[in-house]
């Protein structure tokens, strides 16, 4: 398996993760943007945007295309 289906592998395990929390415990915006250290969704956003970031830029590569920032 590719790298690049790998990072989307793991961002698909983490929506599903998000999405099973979500419909038990429901989301505040709190939980979402300032979740606490030990909350399940800590620092969720900043992994999913690093991951999707990794995934943009091997996708660039494998197209031979440029990022525009």
């Amino acid at each position: 398996m590719s790298e690049k289906a790998k990072l989307i592998q793991e961002m698909l395990a983490m929506q599903k993760k998000f999405m099973d929390f979500e419909h038990k415990h429901g989301v505040t915006a709190a939980d979402y943007y300032a979740s606490q250290e030990g909350h399940e969704l800590h620092q969720y956003r900043e992994k999913y945007a690093e991951l999707a970031d990794k995934v943009n830029a091997l996708a660039h590569e494998d197209k031979g295309s440029t990022r525009f920032y």
